[in-house]
């Protein structure tokens, strides 16, 4: 994989977009076709207080509804911060959206205002898929694509 392939294409296909779906759905297909570990690739919106519902995603179904208080993706929306579990049965609270899901990476969206926009789910079928060199580029790529969003 090619992490600077990955952010010019991405960079390339959002330039000037500010509608978040379009850039939701651009970024969930183009990074789960980049990483091969990846099984599930998909936003949570938030779309009332405390509340995160499915938007665009690649691979199986997903969970339609998580309250910022369950699971992983609920730990990130809450504490804003990234999380990167490598043992999902060991997560507090796991929500087991897919039975084969091994680990997961979900990451904040934030606009350049400071509003949380949703939060960005990486699944892998695999334990310990998903690496702080992943995270590295992956952060600093969601707050520029979605810095002008709503």
């Amino acid at each position: 994989m090619d992490v600077q392939e990955i952010v010019n294409s991405i960079r390339a296909l959002t330039q000037g977009e500010t509608d978040t779906v379009a850039l939701m759905a651009t970024v969930a297909c183009e990074v789960h076709h980049a990483m091969p570990q990846a099984d599930w690739t998909g936003f949570y919106r938030v779309v009332a207080p405390e509340l995160l519902k499915i938007g665009p995603y690649q691979g199986g179904h997903g969970c339609l509804v998580i309250p910022f208080s369950r699971g992983v993706c609920g730990a990130c929306a809450r504490s804003g911060a990234v999380q990167n579990v490598p043992d999902v049965d060991a997560f507090p609270g796991h929500i087991a959206c897919a039975s084969s899901t091994r680990s997961e990476l979900v990451l904040p969206v934030f606009n350049a205002a400071g509003k949380l926009l949703g939060v960005f789910d990486i699944d892998s079928d695999s334990p310990a898929a998903f690496s702080q060199a992943d995270e590295a580029w992956l952060v600093p790529l969601l707050a520029e694509v979605f810095a002008g969003a709503e």
